[in-house]
């Protein structure tokens, strides 16, 4: 596979792993206070890095770029503010799909900020597998729990920001270094207010906890790797398939039956994400030398 290729299979593997960390997720965030869930999923995903940390030494850990780490850090930490705060009170899929929102920031961030091509069929892809969200929650948004959901979409614009962000430290800062310094400043910034709403978790909650460290720092070194090798504007429309993800999933574990717009959408987004694979898929054949 070409790296644009490998880039996009490697979005579509944190997707899944993504969906899986959220699912657990929002498990815990019905039995404890959601902030101290987001203050332990990521001190969390630290803990379950420190044997890789142990073995490398800490002077390989040490960043480039540490001022864009800690700012990262801040800008990710308030978009989960507003993600964790609907997190309890919408359907799971639903949840996806307001994420979806993103891939339109970030591909226009990476278009004005890091200067990426912008060739059309990416926009159309983009914008095709948006208005299959659109199907999903329009029908939504004016009933009731419609203002959780606008939560949730205020944190689109700064996930896409903090994604923008880690694409530009990859260029001075290996993979596995920024997920662990956003591990490590997510923690610190959300501690105050775990520490405020405290509860002491269960033999069982510590167990998920771990395992949603594990999930959390796999999901985001595959995804911090796929920006390595790929344009982040390639990547973007593969993450539509999370949708997919996350209707499976609340329907396993949370016993929700995906609304027909729902399926709909999804049914839109998966056109949109398989025709721009295949685009991609020519393009890189095409620039090989």
């Amino acid at each position: 596979m070409n790296p644009t290729v490998q880039g996009m299979a490697l979005a579509a593997a944190a997707g899944f792993v993504f969906a899986a960390l959220n699912a657990n997720l929002r498990g815990l965030a019905s039995e404890l206070p959601p902030f101290q869930v987001q203050f332990l999923r990521y001190a969390a995903g630290l803990v379950v890095m420190l044997p890789l940390i142990w073995r490398t030494g800490l002077a390989a850990y040490r960043p480039k770029a540490p001022g864009g780490q800690v700012l990262r850090g801040a800008v990710h930490t308030i978009a989960l503010f507003f993600w964790f705060a609907a997190l309890p009170h919408i359907a799971f899929a639903d949840m996806t799909a307001i994420g979806f929102t993103g891939p339109i920031f970030i591909m226009l961030g990476a278009a004005l900020f890091l200067k990426e091509p912008m060739f059309w069929q990416r926009w159309a892809a983009a914008l095709l597998g948006f208005a299959g969200v659109l199907v999903v929650v329009g029908p939504k948004l004016s009933g009731a729990g419609g203002q959780h959901l606008l939560v949730m979409l205020a944190s689109a614009p700064l996930f896409a920001a903090s994604f923008l962000m880690a694409k530009a430290l990859t260029r001075h800062d290996r993979p596995e270094v920024i997920v662990a310094w956003q591990a490590l400043t997510v923690a610190l910034f959300t501690l105050p207010v775990a520490l405020w709403l405290w509860q002491a978790p269960g033999a069982g909650q510590w167990a998920v906890v771990l395992l949603c460290g594990a999930l959390g720092s796999l999901g985001h070194w595959l995804l911090t790797t796929a920006y390595r090798l790929a344009d982040i504007s390639s990547a973007q429309p593969v993450k539509f398939l999370d949708l997919i993800w996350a209707a499976l999933l609340g329907h396993l574990l949370f016993h929700e039956v995906p609304s027909p717009s729902t399926l709909a959408g999804a049914a839109v987004i998966f056109l949109a994400t398989s025709w721009i694979a295949r685009v991609e898929s020519r393009r890189g054949r095409s620039t090989r030398p």
